[in-house]
């Protein structure tokens, strides 16, 4: 490898807002972020719905007859 060419590789610890730190390197020191793999819904398996605008039941009331239309066609 040629010298002084390459990033300066620190240990670093990256630390989710859930609490879990991986510890890695990095360019960067003590990286934080907020959501990981250990509490990510996809990795989980927990889907939690939050909604606080009624945006589903809207949704469905308004193509609730679009589903009959399409059945009777």
């Amino acid at each position: 490898m040629k010298a002084d060419i390459h990033p300066d590789y620190q240990e670093t610890a990256i630390a989710c807002a859930c609490g879990t730190v991986y510890h890695t390197r990095s360019t960067k020191r003590d990286l934080k972020i907020g959501i990981c793999a250990a509490c990510h819904p996809f990795f989980t398996g927990e889907q939690k719905f939050v909604d606080t605008a009624g945006r589903i039941e809207k949704f469905s009331r308004r193509y609730a007859g679009a589903q009959s239309r399409k059945k009777s066609a």
